[in-house]
């Protein structure tokens, strides 16, 4: 049942490439040209490049439809933005400069000379003027420009900061935690810190103005050094656009790099396809196969953009990606041409050529393809984004190696039916034996009809394959396996989840360092997150309802994450306060409602009670966490803050309430990273089992290859983690390919396993090598070095990709080549599968129907991991 399944599938797919085959030999150039005018048409969509650019940030590298995303439009719904400014407050990060200062020899930061220069550039910010000046722009308090409180605390007096005794992390009520950092642990008052932060906020109504008095920030910053070469303080730098600019320069890092990969893969073709003999070499194919790939990413990525798909920065590294795959493409093509004879008519030998690479080009094509698809279900724009480009370049691809080079495979072999040179297409004299030069060529092998083999091959089939085989060799092969399965399992289990922001620009760029000294310097004290009550049913003059939100507020307060030193700050309590001052109770509702509004306006906590129409909306309160140092801490504490914010609502009365800080909306790609990779995972393996029990025939050995897949996906993760990748949107893209290339190595060896038509399992395990070792190492370094230039790019995504890519080629290979073949000739049943299958008479009904069959087994893996 298997077997048929499998002829269901492959014969029809083979006779209908086989017409299309002769129809490409018979009209080359009307294939030529077909395919360059589709190319050059959907290739104008290029267009609209910039206009389809998404980069940002939190659009591309957030999930979708994450909570925090929910939360914050309940903030902005109940709380709008006030003329009061006040950073605790703010649904987002705010508009804003930022400066961390530092002892220039890393020492103490409070002594009066590193604050005469910070009070220097401090004034000198708020100088800057370009058409409008920082009094102009900046977010106010009670009319006056937000200040940062370090210098208000001094007064702007040098001598101050020693003399003065300044408590921490709290002074006179000013949350110093955020200002100061550094600071000596156990210690309340502060003597010693290593840097100080400023803040500059803008007015975010200002749109217009603000981004130009910010580029000027950083114009005056980027030229301090210069400027102060007896400074006493080292200055990192940041504004509320930092990330965003240098996000978006990113990609053009990689541009240069495009020329030195399409050089490399071009070079790697020729010298794989190059031969001695004039006729038989193949330099101007390997070159067209190289700009077919071209024309594939050119097509697809100006249809989409047509289209209106949005272009993230991730899709920049989908050409090194697509050019590996369609050398390897070409790869197959120019294989199987070599298997026919050389004596046929061009039309013949292209038909002959499009049926066996048929079912080859189309298994790596439909893998592929489809786990990039399956990488559309990820919540992550950016995935999704990198996902559908991919996927619509290797379809098309799949159509330009089919039509385009197809028509250069066959104008190329009209030039080898006369006899003509390589380079020049003279005409040469004809070669008698396996050799030739500049003046003569044209050889093949005299009995089989065909070209003559590449020694290389000879190396797989006579030395590399018996070696393999040898029981002592199978048995390290085995121990070493062990080995690599324990060091990946070690290795998942050191995985980091998340994207650290400051990869999202280039190495050397100032935020960077700014990022490295705010985790350096200012973890001690994490976000002050907002804690909302949205239920306009809860009673806060009932005692009862305030003794349950008392409890869920100390329920907080107990966490590890957050400071017992330091109250929640809580308009409830103060207004408690008042009501005791003032001598009238305010647990009746009207009592309660008729002093609040002035309360609240005196007391400055109009901003965290969204109370109109005599009802009480929505109010909100705020506690400080702690010890926020890694990506880890930030998932826990996230999870823990909205665990205690779930059990507030199961207590009696309930406290219906969310947590929010704007820093939660990339926290939220910690509670889906690991989840959705492996749902992407499971499902694309799943997908590829099913593939493989259409086209190996014999359902264990399909089982065979997703044990395979799930090896190297575990190898992948293992290893990545060890080359200090994390897990995130990034990463992620790569684990998703992880499955489409390891299907292409091990479901290939393992059906030509199963097609050999040797006796025992070694000869078995033999024939397949013979078959496949050279395609896959071809194919491998051919892929490789489609990305390998990535290494040398000075942004984390780029590098990030090349790594995972290198470990998936890598760890695809040596399971094809090495791990498989071992395991298979383990498994009678797969060996003797194809014997069991056998006709019992001894005579076949049609002898010549036998030998056809016998043909196309024995040919269908003809040189290549992706040849059938």
């Amino acid at each position: 049942m298997a077997k048929c399944k499998t002829d269901c599938i492959e014969r029809p797919l083979s006779l209908v490439f086989e017409k299309l085959g002769r129809v490409v030999g018979r009209h080359p150039c009307l294939f030529l040209l077909l395919a360059l005018f589709v190319a050059a048409v959907f290739g104008a969509g290029f267009i609209f490049l910039h206009e389809r650019e998404a980069n940002d940030i939190e659009d591309q590298f957030t999930p979708i439809n994450g909570p925090a995303k929910l939360e914050r439009a309940i903030v902005v719904e109940n709380f709008p933005q006030s003329e009061e400014f006040s950073q605790l407050r703010l649904a987002s990060d705010g508009t804003y400069a930022s400066l961390i200062i530092t002892d220039l020899h890393g020492g103490n930061i409070l002594n009066e000379a590193a604050f005469n220069d910070i009070i220097e550039l401090d004034r000198q910010v708020k100088s800057i003027s370009t058409g409008n000046t920082f009094e102009k722009l900046c977010a106010k308090t009670k009319g006056r420009c937000m200040s940062n409180a370090i210098l208000d605390i001094i007064n702007y007096s040098t001598t101050e900061i020693v003399s003065s005794n300044i408590t921490y992390p709290m002074n006179n009520g000013t949350f110093l935690g955020t200002t100061i950092g550094g600071v000596e642990p156990n210690s309340s008052k502060l003597t010693s810190a290593k840097a100080v932060r400023l803040f500059y906020f803008l007015d975010e109504k200002k749109t217009k103005e603000n981004p130009y008095w910010l580029d000027g920030f950083l114009n005056l910053l980027s030229n301090y050094t210069e400027q102060k070469t007896s400074s006493n303080v080292h200055v990192s730098y940041f504004t509320s656009i930092s990330r965003q600019n240098e996000f978006e320069t990113n990609s053009d890092s990689v541009i240069p790099l495009f020329s030195i990969t399409y050089f490399l893969a071009i070079t790697i073709s020729i010298l794989s396809c190059l031969r001695l003999d004039c006729v038989r070499t193949k330099v101007w194919v390997a070159t067209f196969g190289v700009v077919s790939a071209g024309m594939a990413v050119l097509a697809s990525f100006g249809l989409l953009l047509f289209c209106g798909m949005p272009f993230a920065m991730t899709v920049a590294t989908a050409p090194f990606l697509i050019l590996g795959v369609g050398v390897d493409d070409m790869f197959v093509m120019i294989s199987c041409w070599q298997k026919s004879e050389v004596n046929k008519d061009v039309e013949i030998r292209l038909a002959e050529t499009y049926k066996e690479a048929a079912v080859s080009i189309t298994i790596t094509t439909l893998t592929d393809v489809l786990a990039f698809y399956i990488g559309l279900m990820t919540p992550f724009r950016s995935v999704q984004s990198f996902c559908m480009y991919t996927s619509t370049a290797l379809l098309f691809c799949y159509i330009f190696n089919i039509t385009f080079f197809g028509a250069c495979l066959a104008l190329n072999g009209r030039r080898e039916k006369g006899n003509r040179h390589g380079l020049t297409c003279m005409k040469v004299p004809e070669a008698t034996g396996d050799g030739g030069g500049c003046s003569v060529g044209g050889a093949y092998d005299k009995n089989t009809l065909k070209e003559f083999e590449m020694p290389v091959n000879s190396f797989f089939k006579n030395y590399y394959g018996p070696f393999l085989t040898r029981v002592w060799v199978k048995t390290l092969v085995c121990l070493i396996y062990v080995g690599y399965l324990a060091v990946s399992i070690y290795g998942c289990f050191q995985m980091q989840e998340g994207l650290d922001l400051k990869h999202l620009a280039a190495d050397e760029s100032y935020v960077g360092s700014y990022y490295d000294k705010e985790d350096g310097f200012f973890s001690d004290f994490g976000p002050n997150v907002m804690l909302v009550i949205k239920d306009k049913e809860f009673q806060y003059w009932n005692p009862t309802a305030r003794d349950s939100l008392d409890l869920c507020l100390e329920s907080f307060q107990n966490l590890k994450v957050t400071h017992s030193g330091i109250s929640p700050v809580s308009w409830l309590s103060e207004y408690m306060q008042f009501g005791l001052n003032f001598g009238f109770s305010l647990n009746n509702e009207a009592q309660f409602k008729s002093h609040l509004t002035a309360f609240l306006n005196q007391s400055g906590f109009s901003q965290d009670v969204n109370f109109t129409n005599n009802t009480i909306h929505a109010s909100r309160m705020f506690i400080q966490t702690v010890n926020i140092h890694t990506a880890i801490d930030e998932k826990n504490m996230l999870a823990v803050f909205r665990e205690t914010a779930e059990n507030c609502g199961n207590l009696q009365p309930p406290v219906d309430l969310i947590v929010y800080h704007p820093a939660f909306i990339y926290f939220d790609q910690y509670a889906v990273i690991i989840s959705n990779t492996i749902q992407n995972l499971v499902v694309a393996t799943c997908a590829m089992l099913v593939i493989s029990l259409l086209l190996i025939p014999n359902p264990l050995c399909s089982l065979w290859v997703t044990f395979a897949i799930a090896s190297v996906i575990v190898g992948v993760a293992g290893f990545m983690a060890l080359w200090d990748v994390s897990l995130d949107s990034v990463s992620m893209i790569n684990l998703v390919i992880c499955i489409g290339f390891s299907v292409d190595f091990s479901a290939h060896i393992s059906y030509a396993f199963v097609s050999s038509e040797k006796s025992s399992a070694n000869e078995k395990a033999t024939d397949a090598i013979n078959k496949l070792g050279y395609p896959i190492i071809q194919g491998a370094v051919s892929t490789i070095a489609g990305v390998v230039v990535l290494a040398a790019a000075k942004s984390y995504i780029f590098r990030t990709f090349f790594k995972i890519m290198f470990l998936v080629i890598l760890f695809g290979a040596i399971h094809g080549i090495v791990f498989i073949p071992v395991f298979l000739t383990f498994l009678s049943t797969c060996s003797s599968s194809r014997e069991k299958n056998k006709p019992n008479h001894s005579e076949p009904s049609d002898k010549s129907e036998q030998r056809v069959k016998a043909a196309v087994i024995e040919n269908v893996w003809c040189a290549d991991p992706d040849c059938p």
